[in-house]
């Protein structure tokens, strides 16, 4: 049974093929851009990963920058506190010495 096709099977069988390359080949392009989307957004989230990452550094030496503020400010407050009892109790001294006559 190897007899020859006939012109029109030939060209049927031709037709046929060249719309399943075709078919192949839109898919493969479809395929194609939704790879791009895919890697694009593969990107975009590292990329969205690494700014979250360095934000997160950013506010922990913003907030060790506030607490060394605080402590210093409270240091200030405990000097301040300091002095101001050193003055009255060198006034209450010295008034307890001037009433004894020293």
């Amino acid at each position: 049974m190897d007899s020859p096709i006939t012109r029109a099977e030939h060209e049927e069988f031709r037709r046929r093929m060249e719309e399943e390359h075709n078919r192949q080949n839109s898919r493969i392009k479809l395929l194609e851009e939704q790879t791009k989307q895919v890697t694009d957004i593969a990107i975009s989230v590292r990329e969205l990963a690494l700014s979250v990452k360095q934000m997160a550094e950013t506010q922990k030496e913003q907030s060790e920058k506030l607490e060394k503020l605080e402590e210093r400010d409270g240091e200030m407050w405990r000097k301040v506190v300091g002095y101001i009892v050193t003055a009255i109790v060198g006034i209450v001294i010295g008034f307890v010495f001037k009433q004894i006559g020293m």
